[in-house]
């Protein structure tokens, strides 16, 4: 054994007899066949982090092996969730502003000038036909009204002709207790269509934005992605309130729905890269839980309460603009930094994860970290990623398929229950509040379950019990309101974690550095979807459980999806492209986490 003493630590190396291994420890300098001794790398100066214990390193050290020694989940990660909270709050302004300023009240029928004067209950009796005994909405009589006062006549004679709402249409407020544009440009009976087409342009807005920030995000930087997709959103948003015509008001959706999803999408991503495997359940699932859980409870009330869709449309869109500051409080990627080559900032951002998490890196394993980015800038040198580089290999061209799949389906589902949410026949303010009480519990659920029984099989079971929920709906939703209602809440609940999940699992299975243009590229099929739902829901005028039978079968392939994809529980994040090719080999279609965490910890103590 031989040993000397290099500045403060020592550096020892031992031989011994042929048929045993050589030990080389040496805290200085880092060679090829350098084996660290894990225990003492964790308790350098005194900062022992049990995330490190019994981890052991690779030859070279990445990303995922430093978290430990600046905290998986320390203080600068604890003030990254929080950060978290503004970002999903606007991901609920932009998603939820369009329903809120599009409502039309269930009652409403044809304005007739001649007969303002009159209460509204002596107009309807006058003025409107009944069919099968309900009062028509788009119908009125073709009379002199003013002759048939004349001549003492106060109710209406089914002999009478019938003409369309030449002067418009007067709105029952009892219940939506202000205009919207639907209401103010009369955006019902032959024209009921015109908010189900803004609102798919709305989300063709959100497949452009995704495109565009995505790209921006790998090629500039997460945090200016972040900055364009709110500021975008915001200015269209407040836009939005000054339209007067159709066509300008879906111009503006169009520009508002470049933030849909970018606007907190990209914050998400970056959180969770700074976080370890063992805390991305957390994150991913308490913000929701915790900010769009609160954010969707408060929503139809700060509608209820500004009692304007003009400047309801200002109030929740001004807010994103606030974004401009993000440089200021948000750290950039340094994953994504690493990948760029940008080794100095990268490491600048890590020692500020280190200082204010209050942890000493072992120089060794930060020498050993910058060696091995450097072979990765040398291996990937020159190479420009982009979204084509997701199909070229078979593992990874699968994942992404199943991964469109799986998006679309949940997306579809979870906004179609969001709009059929109107046609329960319960007050919309209530009932938009009911269902998105579950938001809540659906993420504090899967917090505890992710980490247990992994991401596959909880989403599977959640799509599959929608499913049956959709069935229940389809007899119940024009009948029984209470019951109609619960099963919603019970649907609403289970789709939230199955949105959850899916969200999670996007950014799990894609390698960084191509991260943000595949989670774009998946979340904008996921648009497409959310573009179809209004369209889907719209089906009830043919006949109410339609709607609900498309959710079913949409929910089965979705949940089915998810099975032929690895287990990404407790996984490392892929870095390169041929992670990305490999992550997951070896998985097999039945494989249960919790059952295979059994069978090796029974191995491990044998």
């Amino acid at each position: 054994m031989s040993g000397e003493s290099v500045g403060k630590y020592a550096a020892t190396s031992e031989t011994v007899e042929e048929g045993s291994r050589e030990i080389k420890i040496s805290y200085i300098d880092i060679t090829k066949d350098l084996t660290f001794d894990v225990e003492k790398s964790n308790t350098i100066n005194g900062n022992k982090d049990s995330d490190c214990k019994d981890k052991p390193l690779k030859d070279g050290v990445d990303f995922d092996d430093l978290l430990p020694h600046i905290g998986n989940f320390g203080t600068y990660q604890r003030i990254l969730f929080l950060l978290l909270a503004p970002y999903t709050l606007f991901y609920v302004f932009v998603y939820f502003t369009q329903i809120f300023i599009t409502l039309v009240p269930d009652d409403y029928w044809c304005n007739v000038p001649e007969l303002l004067h009159l209460d509204a209950s002596d107009r309807l009796r006058l003025a409107i036909p009944l069919n099968n005994g309900e009062m028509s909405r788009c119908t009125m009589y073709s009379v002199n009204f003013t002759e048939k006062l004349l001549n003492n006549i106060t109710e209406g004679d089914p002999s009478w002709p019938i003409q369309s709402c030449i002067f418009g249409y007067e709105f029952d407020h009892s219940e939506i207790p202000y205009t919207t544009i639907a209401t103010e440009l009369g955006w019902v009976c032959e024209s009921d269509a015109l908010p189900t087409i803004a609102q798919s342009v709305f989300f063709l807005g959100a497949i452009t934005g995704g495109l565009l920030f995505g790209w921006i995000a790998d090629r500039f930087g997460r945090v200016p992605a972040l900055i364009g997709a709110n500021v975008v959103g915001g200015l269209a948003g407040i836009g939005t309130a000054f339209c007067h015509h159709f066509w300008s008001f879906t111009l503006c959706r169009y520009f508002a729905g470049f933030a849909f999803d970018n606007c907190f999408t990209l914050m998400y991503i970056l959180a969770l890269e700074y976080v370890g495997p063992k805390w991305r359940t957390f994150v991913a699932n308490m913000c929701t839980a915790i900010y769009f859980g609160l954010g969707s409870l408060i929503m139809p009330w700060i509608a209820y309460g500004v009692n304007d869709w003009r400047i309801l449309s200002i109030v929740l869109s001004a807010p994103l603009i606030l974004a401009i500051f993000t440089p200021w409080i948000v750290p950039e990627s340094a994953r994504w930094l690493l990948s760029q080559n940008r080794i100095e900032k990268a490491t600048s951002i890590i020692h500020k994860f280190e200082r204010i998490n209050k942890k000493t890196i072992d120089p060794d394993v930060f020498k050993s970290f910058i060696e091995t980015c450097q072979r990765n800038i040398e291996s990937q040198q020159d190479r420009n990623y982009s979204l084509l580089d997701l199909f070229k290999t078979p593992k990874l061209r699968k994942t992404t398929l199943l991964m469109i799949v799986i998006y679309m389906s949940v997306s579809l589902v979870y906004d179609g229950y969001i709009r059929s949410i109107t046609s329960i026949g319960l007050n919309i303010f209530i009932a938009f509040t009911l269902a998105s009480a579950t938001e809540f519990p659906a993420s504090l659920a899967l917090t505890f379950v992710l980490d247990r029984w992994g991401r596959r099989w909880p989403l599977f079971g959640s799509m599959c019990l929608c499913a049956v929920c959709s069935i229940i709906l389809s007899f119940t939703v024009n009948g029984n309101v209470i019951l109609a209602m619960t099963f919603m809440i019970i649907g609403r609940f289970l789709v939230n974690c199955s949105y959850n999940i899916g969200q999670q699992v996007a950014t799990e299975y894609l390698p960084t550095v191509v991260r943000a243009q595949g989670v774009a590229f998946v979340h904008n099929l996921g648009y497409v979807a959310n573009m179809i739902s209004p369209f889907v829901i719209y089906l009830q005028v043919v006949h109410h459980s339609v709607p609900f039978w498309i959710l079913v079968a949409v929910a089965i392939i979705g949940g089915t999806s998810i099975l032929f994809l690895p287990e990404t529980m407790d996984r490392e994040l892929p870095q390169t492209l041929e992670d990305g090719e490999h992550f997951g080999d070896g998985f097999k279609f039945w494989d249960v986490p919790c059952k295979s965490k059994q069978r090796k910890k029974s191995k491990d103590e044998q």
